[in-house]
């Protein structure tokens, strides 16, 4: 299971959901058996809902931790758990307090195999468009996740050229 999150509107913010999209493109080309692709926005429930049941889970997300804009971090997900704020508001239940949640609601049914790709952002103003650097880091990132399920199923890597809608 990949897990896109982000908000397409808010530039940056939304490259989760453009490497699940440009990835979508590539697999519907070169299908896996058991591969499933989503988007999950910027709820922490629907990331949740989505990965119960997965066996292995790649997520990612913006981050902005001050690093150079377009740094990628590969992460594993257990690393990032975060409890919820007491009360389980949805206005503030991440996807970092789902992998938490998850985990105490599902038990087993929720994947122990997790990793997180995180980019750093550079502008997460209103708008559609990813900066430059971002851009890059989501081929880049493209790259290593098709990479992984190549390495475990044989797909065949995608080129640069091959990634863009």
């Amino acid at each position: 299971m990949i897990i896109g999150c982000g908000n397409l509107y808010r530039k940056d913010d939304g490259i989760g959901v453009v490497v699940a999209h440009r990835l979508q493109s590539f697999f519907s080309q070169h299908p896996h058996p058991d591969l499933q692709i989503v988007e999950a926005g910027t709820n922490g429930i629907d990331v949740m809902l989505q990965a119960h049941g997965a066996r292995k889970v790649t997520m990612i997300d913006a981050c902005s931790s001050g690093s150079e804009p377009g740094a990628i971090f590969q992460i594993p997900g257990l690393a990032l758990i975060n409890q919820p704020p007491p009360g389980f508001s949805p206005h503030n239940f991440r996807w970092d307090h789902a992998l938490h949640a998850g985990q105490i609601i599902f038990r087993d049914e929720f994947p122990q195999d997790i990793t997180v790709f995180l980019i750093e952002v550079s502008d997460t103003t209103f708008g559609e468009s990813l900066s430059p650097a971002v851009a890059a880091s989501v081929d880049k990132v493209c790259a290593m996740i098709t990479s992984l399920i190549h390495e475990s199923a044989h797909t065949p890597v995608p080129t640069q050229q091959s990634q863009t809608p």
